[in-house]
């Protein structure tokens, strides 16, 4: 617990915001699930306990503070440092492509590249105009399928999740976001539910963590839900089990995007000949494969036997 003394010794903004993040780097905080580095997660927390918006002007950084805006700072340093407590998990908010989203422990936290790419509107392998339907497979919070719905002002999206706990927090995100009118919420354990369906684009950020991997990972991602984490030994039972079945629901020029993390090298070494596009990040990031429909045609016998 921190020394409330500490309020007659700190006084503004810009001191809540230094302190904070000398004391997270002290401590070894592990910074990934919104920000990169103390400064910034400082700030991040020090502004949203003082009810502030994130670009707040510089010149209210040396406002001095009150009694109880100091305490409201201090228990969620607490909170973020004694019990390692994800930050959006205390903000309950994070952001993905620039669009804010509800988030809990009920789902992990939004940090895929994918953005990246749906930004770009998936250019050059789609064409925009011509998809009418995708699938946010594993969708979990609804961002990356929600932020689909922004890219793609046209198209029908379908959010698919086995766990009633993530699409309930996907259905607040999606009435936030204003696109209940072409989004469906479907629990399927992946495509489970969704015979007779077919997309212009499959999108799926599932399960990838090996059980080594689960082990060695920092103590922030013991506050997000495993199942959504882990899958297998090698981390490639959902990537498998995704390739197995996608070419079924996919349009005959449709495309399979999918992040598979650290698990891309034994997925490689899985299905060596698989002609996987690795795709490539301005803001960083790795792990993501792009595969046409055409492609899992060509190589389905040895989809199927991997």
């Amino acid at each position: 617990m921190t020394d409330l003394s500490l309020q007659s010794h700190l006084h503004t903004v810009r001191d809540f915001i230094r302190w904070s993040a000398s004391r997270m780097t002290a401590e070894g905080v592990y910074f990934g699930h919104g920000t990169s580095n103390a400064i910034d997660e400082a700030a991040a927390l020090v502004l949203h306990a003082l009810h502030l918006p994130p670009d707040l002007h510089a010149a209210y950084f040396d406002a001095n503070l009150v009694p109880d805006e100091k305490r409201a700072i201090l228990n969620l340093l607490d909170q973020r440092v004694g019990q390692r407590i994800p930050l959006p998990y205390l903000t309950q908010r994070a952001w993905f492509m620039g669009l804010p989203f509800f988030v809990d422990r009920r789902v992990l936290i939004p940090r895929s590249p994918l953005a990246e790419l749906i930004e770009r509107q998936f250019a050059p392998w789609v064409q925009a105009e011509k998809v009418s339907r995708i699938l946010d497979l594993c969708t979990g919070s609804g961002c990356i399928g929600i932020a689909c719905a922004h890219a793609f002002p046209e198209a029908e999206i379908d959010l698919a999740d086995i766990s009633t706990e993530a699409l309930d927090v996907a259905a607040i995100n999606v009435a936030d976001h204003g696109v209940d009118d072409r989004v469906e919420l479907i629990r399927s354990d992946l495509f489970s539910a969704l015979a007779g369906r077919r997309y212009g684009l499959i999108l799926s950020n599932p399960p990838y963590v090996g059980h080594d991997e689960m082990t060695a990972l920092p103590p922030e991602y013991a506050h997000e839900p495993r199942l959504a984490l882990e899958s297998g030994e090698d981390g490639l039972d959902a990537p498998l089990a995704i390739l197995k079945q996608a070419r079924e629901f996919l349009e005959d020029d449709g495309v399979l995007v999918v992040e598979v993390g650290n698990a891309q090298w034994a997925l490689r070494e899985r299905l060596p000949e698989l002609p996987f596009l690795w795709l490539e990040f301005d803001r960083g990031g790795e792990g993501v494969f792009l595969l046409s429909a055409a492609e899992l045609d060509e190589h389905a016998d040895a989809i199927a036997a991997a």
